[in-house]
Protein backbone atom coordinates (compact mmCIF):
# COMPACT_ATOMS: atom_id res chain seq x y z
CA UNK A 1 0.00 0.00 0.00
CA UNK A 2 1.40 3.39 -0.99
CA UNK A 3 2.05 6.15 1.52
CA UNK A 4 -0.58 8.27 -0.23
CA UNK A 5 -3.30 5.67 0.32
CA UNK A 6 -2.17 5.20 3.93
CA UNK A 7 -2.35 8.95 4.57
CA UNK A 8 -5.83 9.23 3.02
CA UNK A 9 -7.19 6.27 5.00
CA UNK A 10 -5.68 7.68 8.23
CA UNK A 11 -7.53 10.92 7.43
CA UNK A 12 -10.68 8.79 7.23
CA UNK A 13 -9.90 7.41 10.70
CA UNK A 14 -9.48 10.95 12.03
CA UNK A 15 -12.86 11.93 10.56
CA UNK A 16 -14.42 8.86 12.16
CA UNK A 17 -13.01 9.89 15.54
CA UNK A 18 -14.24 13.42 14.84
CA UNK A 19 -17.91 12.51 14.46
CA UNK A 20 -17.72 10.42 17.62
CA UNK A 21 -16.30 13.44 19.47
CA UNK A 22 -19.05 15.71 18.11
CA UNK A 23 -21.79 13.41 19.40
CA UNK A 24 -20.08 12.42 22.63
CA UNK A 25 -22.24 12.40 25.78
CA UNK A 26 -25.29 13.74 23.97
CA UNK A 27 -27.70 11.01 25.09
CA UNK A 28 -29.12 7.62 24.24
CA UNK A 29 -26.91 5.64 21.86
CA UNK A 30 -29.78 4.24 19.77
CA UNK A 31 -31.22 7.70 19.19
CA UNK A 32 -27.72 9.02 18.42
CA UNK A 33 -27.01 6.34 15.82
CA UNK A 34 -30.43 6.91 14.25
CA UNK A 35 -29.82 10.64 13.99
CA UNK A 36 -26.38 9.98 12.49
CA UNK A 37 -27.84 7.59 9.89
CA UNK A 38 -30.63 10.03 9.03
CA UNK A 39 -28.28 12.99 8.57
CA UNK A 40 -25.77 10.95 6.55
CA UNK A 41 -28.55 9.73 4.28
CA UNK A 42 -29.87 13.27 3.85
CA UNK A 43 -26.41 14.52 2.84
CA UNK A 44 -25.79 11.58 0.50
CA UNK A 45 -29.16 11.80 -1.27
CA UNK A 46 -28.38 14.70 -3.68
CA UNK A 47 -25.17 12.94 -4.72
CA UNK A 48 -27.16 10.17 -6.37
CA UNK A 49 -27.93 12.54 -9.25
CA UNK A 50 -24.23 12.93 -10.06
CA UNK A 51 -23.03 9.31 -10.13
CA UNK A 52 -23.72 6.34 -12.35
CA UNK A 53 -26.06 3.57 -11.24
CA UNK A 54 -24.07 0.73 -9.60
CA UNK A 55 -23.72 -2.41 -11.69
CA UNK A 56 -26.24 -5.20 -11.10
CA UNK A 57 -23.55 -7.37 -9.50
CA UNK A 58 -23.21 -4.86 -6.66
CA UNK A 59 -26.83 -4.85 -5.49
CA UNK A 60 -26.79 -8.18 -3.60
CA UNK A 61 -23.77 -6.88 -1.69
CA UNK A 62 -25.52 -3.59 -1.01
CA UNK A 63 -28.56 -5.43 0.34
CA UNK A 64 -26.38 -7.67 2.51
CA UNK A 65 -24.40 -4.69 3.79
CA UNK A 66 -27.55 -2.80 4.80
CA UNK A 67 -28.61 -5.81 6.89
CA UNK A 68 -25.14 -6.15 8.43
CA UNK A 69 -24.96 -2.44 9.28
CA UNK A 70 -28.34 -2.72 11.01
CA UNK A 71 -27.09 -5.73 12.98
CA UNK A 72 -23.96 -3.78 13.93
CA UNK A 73 -25.98 -0.89 15.29
CA UNK A 74 -28.42 -3.16 17.18
CA UNK A 75 -25.70 -5.23 18.84
CA UNK A 76 -23.52 -2.21 19.60
CA UNK A 77 -26.48 -0.53 21.29
CA UNK A 78 -27.06 -3.70 23.36
CA UNK A 79 -23.35 -3.84 24.22
CA UNK A 80 -23.52 -0.27 25.54
CA UNK A 81 -26.58 -1.22 27.58
CA UNK A 82 -24.58 -3.89 29.41
CA UNK A 83 -21.08 -2.42 29.55
CA UNK A 84 -19.01 0.75 29.68
CA UNK A 85 -18.20 2.70 26.50
CA UNK A 86 -14.47 2.72 27.33
CA UNK A 87 -14.37 -1.09 27.39
CA UNK A 88 -16.97 -2.00 24.76
CA UNK A 89 -15.96 0.19 21.83
CA UNK A 90 -12.19 -0.57 21.73
CA UNK A 91 -12.90 -4.28 22.19
CA UNK A 92 -15.31 -4.36 19.26
CA UNK A 93 -13.22 -2.18 16.95
CA UNK A 94 -9.92 -3.83 17.89
CA UNK A 95 -11.17 -7.38 17.38
CA UNK A 96 -12.61 -6.58 13.96
CA UNK A 97 -9.30 -6.07 12.05
CA UNK A 98 -8.03 -9.48 13.14
CA UNK A 99 -11.31 -11.16 12.14
CA UNK A 100 -11.28 -9.28 8.83
CA UNK A 101 -7.69 -10.38 8.22
CA UNK A 102 -8.60 -14.05 8.68
CA UNK A 103 -11.74 -13.78 6.55
CA UNK A 104 -10.06 -11.85 3.72
CA UNK A 105 -7.33 -14.50 3.46
CA UNK A 106 -9.59 -17.56 3.82
CA UNK A 107 -12.67 -16.31 1.94
CA UNK A 108 -11.37 -13.74 -0.54
CA UNK A 109 -7.91 -15.22 -1.03
CA UNK A 110 -6.13 -11.89 -0.57
CA UNK A 111 -2.36 -12.13 -0.35
CA UNK A 112 -0.56 -10.12 2.31
CA UNK A 113 3.11 -10.00 3.23
CA UNK A 114 4.13 -11.55 6.57
CA UNK A 115 4.96 -8.07 7.91
CA UNK A 116 1.55 -6.71 6.86
CA UNK A 117 -0.19 -9.66 8.50
CA UNK A 118 1.81 -9.23 11.69
CA UNK A 119 1.17 -5.47 11.63
CA UNK A 120 -2.61 -5.92 11.46
CA UNK A 121 -2.54 -8.31 14.43
CA UNK A 122 -0.34 -5.97 16.49
CA UNK A 123 -2.49 -2.96 15.61
CA UNK A 124 -5.66 -4.83 16.59
CA UNK A 125 -4.14 -5.90 19.90
CA UNK A 126 -3.11 -2.31 20.57
CA UNK A 127 -6.69 -1.12 20.14
CA UNK A 128 -8.04 -3.95 22.29
CA UNK A 129 -5.56 -2.86 24.99
CA UNK A 130 -7.59 0.34 25.34
CA UNK A 131 -10.52 -1.77 26.57
CA UNK A 132 -8.38 -2.75 29.57
CA UNK A 133 -8.17 0.88 30.71
CA UNK A 134 -10.35 -0.04 33.68
CA UNK A 135 -8.57 -3.35 34.20
CA UNK A 136 -9.56 -6.93 33.41
CA UNK A 137 -11.98 -6.80 36.32
CA UNK A 138 -14.05 -4.16 34.50
CA UNK A 139 -14.59 -6.58 31.62
CA UNK A 140 -15.46 -9.45 33.96
CA UNK A 141 -18.19 -7.41 35.61
CA UNK A 142 -20.11 -7.13 32.33
CA UNK A 143 -19.98 -10.54 30.57
CA UNK A 144 -23.07 -9.77 28.50
CA UNK A 145 -21.52 -6.53 27.31
CA UNK A 146 -18.37 -8.46 26.43
CA UNK A 147 -20.38 -10.96 24.41
CA UNK A 148 -22.32 -8.26 22.58
CA UNK A 149 -19.04 -6.42 21.81
CA UNK A 150 -17.52 -9.52 20.21
CA UNK A 151 -20.68 -10.15 18.16
CA UNK A 152 -20.48 -6.51 17.08
CA UNK A 153 -16.93 -7.20 15.85
CA UNK A 154 -18.31 -10.04 13.72
CA UNK A 155 -20.82 -7.64 12.14
CA UNK A 156 -18.03 -5.10 11.48
CA UNK A 157 -16.07 -7.84 9.71
CA UNK A 158 -19.14 -8.83 7.73
CA UNK A 159 -20.03 -5.39 6.42
CA UNK A 160 -16.36 -4.57 5.76
CA UNK A 161 -15.99 -7.58 3.46
CA UNK A 162 -19.41 -7.04 1.89
CA UNK A 163 -18.67 -3.38 1.16
CA UNK A 164 -15.20 -4.16 -0.12
CA UNK A 165 -16.45 -6.75 -2.60
CA UNK A 166 -19.54 -4.69 -3.43
CA UNK A 167 -17.58 -1.52 -4.17
CA UNK A 168 -15.29 -3.46 -6.49
CA UNK A 169 -18.28 -5.05 -8.24
CA UNK A 170 -20.09 -1.71 -8.58
CA UNK A 171 -17.46 -0.31 -10.92
CA UNK A 172 -17.71 3.02 -9.10
CA UNK A 173 -17.02 3.17 -5.35
CA UNK A 174 -18.53 6.67 -5.18
CA UNK A 175 -21.89 5.46 -6.48
CA UNK A 176 -21.75 2.48 -4.14
CA UNK A 177 -21.14 4.52 -0.98
CA UNK A 178 -23.84 7.08 -1.77
CA UNK A 179 -26.46 4.37 -2.35
CA UNK A 180 -25.27 2.56 0.76
CA UNK A 181 -25.75 5.57 3.02
CA UNK A 182 -29.16 6.40 1.58
CA UNK A 183 -30.36 2.82 1.98
CA UNK A 184 -28.67 2.35 5.36
CA UNK A 185 -30.75 5.02 7.05
CA UNK A 186 -34.13 3.44 6.28
CA UNK A 187 -34.11 0.22 8.37
CA UNK A 188 -32.27 1.81 11.29
CA UNK A 189 -34.73 4.70 11.50
CA UNK A 190 -37.67 2.28 11.24
CA UNK A 191 -36.26 0.10 14.03
CA UNK A 192 -35.41 3.05 16.31
CA UNK A 193 -38.76 4.80 15.90
CA UNK A 194 -40.57 1.50 16.48
CA UNK A 195 -38.57 0.87 19.65
CA UNK A 196 -38.47 4.39 21.13
CA UNK A 197 -40.07 6.88 18.78
CA UNK A 198 -40.43 9.83 21.15
CA UNK A 199 -36.86 9.64 22.46
CA UNK A 200 -35.47 9.41 18.95
CA UNK A 201 -37.59 12.32 17.75
CA UNK A 202 -36.47 14.50 20.66
CA UNK A 203 -32.82 13.61 20.07
CA UNK A 204 -32.98 14.67 16.42
CA UNK A 205 -34.92 17.86 17.21
CA UNK A 206 -32.52 18.96 19.94
CA UNK A 207 -29.22 17.98 18.31
CA UNK A 208 -29.77 18.20 14.56
CA UNK A 209 -26.95 20.73 14.03
CA UNK A 210 -24.36 18.52 15.72
CA UNK A 211 -25.96 15.56 13.94
CA UNK A 212 -25.53 17.22 10.56
CA UNK A 213 -21.81 17.83 11.19
CA UNK A 214 -21.34 14.30 12.50
CA UNK A 215 -23.28 12.88 9.56
CA UNK A 216 -21.03 14.69 7.09
CA UNK A 217 -17.91 13.40 8.85
CA UNK A 218 -19.31 9.88 8.99
CA UNK A 219 -20.14 9.91 5.29
CA UNK A 220 -16.71 11.28 4.37
CA UNK A 221 -14.89 8.80 6.59
CA UNK A 222 -16.55 5.70 5.20
CA UNK A 223 -16.50 7.09 1.66
CA UNK A 224 -12.70 7.15 1.85
CA UNK A 225 -12.62 3.65 3.36
CA UNK A 226 -14.76 2.18 0.58
CA UNK A 227 -12.59 3.87 -2.03
CA UNK A 228 -9.60 2.37 -0.22
CA UNK A 229 -11.11 -1.12 -0.53
CA UNK A 230 -10.91 -0.77 -4.32
CA UNK A 231 -7.23 0.23 -4.46
CA UNK A 232 -5.69 -1.80 -1.62
CA UNK A 233 -6.25 -5.08 0.28
CA UNK A 234 -9.43 -4.90 2.34
CA UNK A 235 -7.75 -6.16 5.53
CA UNK A 236 -5.10 -3.42 5.42
CA UNK A 237 -7.63 -0.62 4.87
CA UNK A 238 -9.91 -2.02 7.58
CA UNK A 239 -7.04 -2.11 10.08
CA UNK A 240 -5.93 1.44 9.29
CA UNK A 241 -9.49 2.66 9.68
CA UNK A 242 -9.68 1.33 13.23
CA UNK A 243 -6.93 3.72 14.31
CA UNK A 244 -9.89 6.07 14.77
CA UNK A 245 -10.07 4.73 18.33
CA UNK A 246 -6.55 6.06 18.97
CA UNK A 247 -7.43 9.40 17.38
CA UNK A 248 -10.45 9.53 19.70
CA UNK A 249 -8.14 9.16 22.71
CA UNK A 250 -5.91 11.97 21.42
CA UNK A 251 -8.91 14.24 20.77
CA UNK A 252 -10.17 13.51 24.27
CA UNK A 253 -6.85 14.52 25.84
CA UNK A 254 -6.26 17.63 23.71
CA UNK A 255 -9.79 19.05 23.52
CA UNK A 256 -12.03 17.36 26.08
CA UNK A 257 -9.80 17.56 29.14
CA UNK A 258 -9.32 13.82 29.56
CA UNK A 259 -6.26 12.52 31.37
CA UNK A 260 -3.60 10.54 29.54
CA UNK A 261 -2.98 7.28 31.37
CA UNK A 262 -0.07 4.85 31.07
CA UNK A 263 -2.47 2.22 29.70
CA UNK A 264 -3.48 4.51 26.85
CA UNK A 265 0.11 5.48 26.06
CA UNK A 266 1.03 1.79 25.85
CA UNK A 267 -1.92 1.10 23.54
CA UNK A 268 -0.96 3.97 21.22
CA UNK A 269 2.65 2.74 21.07
CA UNK A 270 1.45 -0.77 20.16
CA UNK A 271 -0.75 0.65 17.40
CA UNK A 272 2.17 2.67 16.04
CA UNK A 273 4.30 -0.48 16.05
CA UNK A 274 1.57 -2.20 14.03
CA UNK A 275 1.52 0.65 11.51
CA UNK A 276 5.29 0.41 11.09
CA UNK A 277 5.11 -3.35 10.51
CA UNK A 278 2.33 -2.90 7.93
CA UNK A 279 4.56 -0.54 5.98
CA UNK A 280 7.68 -2.78 5.97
Amino acid sequence: MSLTVIAIVLASALMHAGWNAVLRFRGDRIALMTMLAAMSALIALPGLFFVDFPRAEAWPWLALSVCLHLGYNVFLANAYAHGELGQIYPLARGSAPMLTLAASILVLGENLTPFATMGIVVLGLGIVTLSLDGGVKALRTSPRGLGFALITAVFITGYTLSDGVGARAAGDPHAYVLWLFVLDGIPLMAWAFWRQGKATGRMIAQNWKAGFIAGALSLGAYWIAIWGFTVAPIALVAALRETSVVFAVIIGVLFLGEKIKAQRVLAILIVIAGLVLMRL
